[in-house]
């Protein structure tokens, strides 16, 4: 078969140590080649589950040769990817196998009959932002990262309340006693922000939300920011204070480290199938729509 769709070469990410996550993944393989795409698969994905019949690539050389991404598994895989994938503007199709799912959107059960349909060119694109961040010490830069959803600095479980000077545009915001702070994307709403009180941000509004990790005063309260402020966050005092990119990777701090977030300049298309609703999503995930009555949208 000729495929004529702006796509051409498939790959296939796979969430690691799932059991049973190889069968739906070369089911999906089989289905996407039978279409006359070119299908190829992540390393470790391939190696986990012994998929022999298709090339296996790095992330790296997925985001050179492939087209597009398709992502099985829940919305950490999902990040891990994208972030690795970033700086080569791959779209992702996002595949629920984990138990949330906010950003991987398509039902596993329905993989079969719509990731053909999107990869023909029937889907809904969007952006989604990501931070970068660097730790300074003594003036100069000893770690660089992406994030996705969230940095986060916050203190070990066993250590009291840290002090953090927080700066927007090198304008002096406040000096915070908290548990931590998080710097979260319009998409990073929705995770550990979400659960520290913070506001839901639409993923295409452009903005930043800090939002205080159980502050001392309680009139520390979550705030958006444009986003395209740098946010500067120095430890002031404290013992144990970490710092966290997605919660993945993970950097011990010292007082007076400054933590610098701001917006990538790389940003991450996600491809939906056609008539996605983010506030379907919500309704969904957040349970916003229990009573059966109010399962749909009411007829306008």
């Amino acid at each position: 078969m000729q495929v004529t769709s702006q796509f051409k070469t498939v790959a296939l990410v796979g969430r690691s140590h799932t059991p049973g996550i190889g069968e739906p993944l070369t089911e999906l393989a089989s289905c996407i080649a039978r279409r006359g795409f070119d299908v190829v698969f992540e390393a470790d994905t391939a190696e986990e589950i012994g998929a022999t019949g298709y090339p296996a690539l790095s992330p790296d050389e997925i985001g050179a040769r492939a087209d597009v991404a398709v992502v099985l598994g829940g919305d950490g895989t999902m990040l891990g990817i994208g972030r690795q994938l970033a700086p080569y503007r791959t779209p992702l199709i996002g595949i629920n196998h984990g138990r949330l799912g906010f950003i991987t959107d398509i039902p596993i059960s329905d993989m079969r009959e719509i990731v053909p349909q999107m990869l023909a060119g029937s889907f809904e694109r969007e952006e989604r932002t990501l931070l970068e961040a660097r730790i300074m010490r003594d003036g100069e830069p000893i770690y660089h990262a992406l994030a996705f959803n969230d940095v986060v600095v916050n203190r070990s479980g066993f250590s009291g309340m840290a002090e953090l000077r927080v700066s927007v545009d090198g304008r002096f915001m406040y000096n915070q006693r908290s548990d931590g702070l998080i710097v979260a994307t319009p998409t990073g709403s929705t995770a550990y922000a979400l659960s520290s009180a913070g506001p839901i941000l639409h993923p295409q509004l452009q903005g930043l939300v800090l939002v205080p990790i159980a502050p001392h005063a309680l009139s520390n309260r979550p705030i958006v920011i444009p986003d395209d402020s740098a946010v500067s966050i120095q430890i002031i005092s404290g013992r144990d204070v970490n710092v966290n990119f997605d919660m993945q990777s993970f950097t011990a701090l010292e007082l007076n480290d400054t933590i610098d977030v701001r917006r990538s300049r790389h940003t991450v298309p996600f491809l939906h199938p056609v008539g996605y609703s983010y506030y379907a999503t919500l309704r969904k995930k957040l349970h916003w729509n229990e009573h059966p009555s109010l399962a749909d949208d009411p007829p306008t």
